[in-house]
């Protein structure tokens, strides 16, 4: 038994809570894993994992196990990578969750100059709105808006995003320029971002001179994933509230035209998070530091859209 390899496919099935997921994670067959941690188990004369049909639970003794080999890998790997940083530029492979439209208008090009600048790190992005698994998925960081909810979690601001209420012009010509949130109750019609969690319906908010105010109006459209819900507004279904730097493009070829501006709600932070008891490999690290020096400009930009728009457009 190879105890090191033992060791941290052990750790892997505790931070996953599964040994199909830590196996996969590991590259390496279920059997071979399985095998691996009974060798251990053995070894030390003592019950690691209890394992049944359904799922997998870890024992008071492979829980404090776990706690004092986690901090000698994180040991091993803090020296090799002092050496590796001494002998040759960052490398390997980085896993990272990111939302839609994200991914599109603010990660993907920006990452040209990361490629540039450390070509010998490979990247997988998993690009989807619903919210990662960063132990279980094996994911290394993740790029967020919203609030923190895990103390599990380390997280570095990115920036802050404005947030827009904006409609196609054909929509607005048929249905009126509200002036006015409450005027989002009469008879127009609001495309929801929907939690990709849960389905919930987010509500849409505006502040002015610090009074905050949210409309939760029955949605016409549903939408649960960041760039189809800008679609819709681009197709005419209703009014969006989406981040500028998604809208940016359709609001300046005059696609959609923002509207309650004076109404903007109040500024959506970003963060970068990954795993406060994962050892943080110069990959990502260097990673990181180039989100903070990159993104925060792309995440709080402003889209100005033509002038000639609003005058345009016919109200009831």
């Amino acid at each position: 038994m190879d105890q090191l390899i033992a060791i941290r496919g052990f750790a892997r099935v505790v931070e996953a809570g599964s040994f199909t997921r830590a196996a996969d994670s590991l590259d390496m067959p279920n059997a071979t894993l399985s095998k691996q941690i009974q060798e251990l188990e053995a070894h030390l004369g003592v019950r690691l994992l209890q394992r049944t049909t359904r799922r997998v639970t870890v024992t008071p003794e492979g829980r404090d196990y776990y706690e004092k080999t986690t901090r000698i890998l994180r040991d091993l790997e803090d020296i090799d990578t002092s050496f590796d940083v001494a002998r040759s530029k960052p490398r390997g492979h980085l896993r990272v969750d990111v939302g839609g439209s994200t991914a599109r208008d603010v990660l993907i090009p920006a990452l040209p100059a990361f490629t540039a600048r450390y070509p010998d790190i490979r990247i997988d992005l998993g690009v989807s709105d619903r919210s990662a698994d960063l132990i279980s998925d094996n994911i290394d960081c993740v790029i967020r808006g919203g609030p923190l909810e895990s103390a599990t979690l380390v997280a570095r601001h990115l920036g802050n995003a404005t947030l827009l209420t904006c409609a196609a012009p054909a929509y607005l010509k048929q249905f009126g320029t509200p002036a006015y949130p409450d005027e989002l109750k009469n008879g127009h019609r609001l495309v929801s971002y929907l939690s990709p969690q849960n389905g919930r319906a987010f509500p849409f908010r505006f502040a002015r001179r610090g009074e905050r105010q949210e409309i939760k109006v029955e949605h016409r459209v549903g939408v649960n994933e960041s760039n189809a819900h800008l679609a819709a507004a681009v197709a005419g279904l209703g009014i969006v509230q989406t981040f500028s730097y998604a809208a940016r493009a359709a609001l300046e070829s005059g696609a959609l035209v923002e509207i309650l501006r004076p109404w903007r709600p109040q500024p959506y932070p970003f963060h970068v998070v990954y795993p406060q008891n994962r050892h943080v490999s110069q990959r990502l690290r260097v990673f990181i530091d180039w989100l903070l020096e990159c993104l925060p400009p792309r995440i709080a930009v402003e889209a100005q859209a033509p002038a000639a728009s609003a005058r345009k457009l016919r109200t009831r």
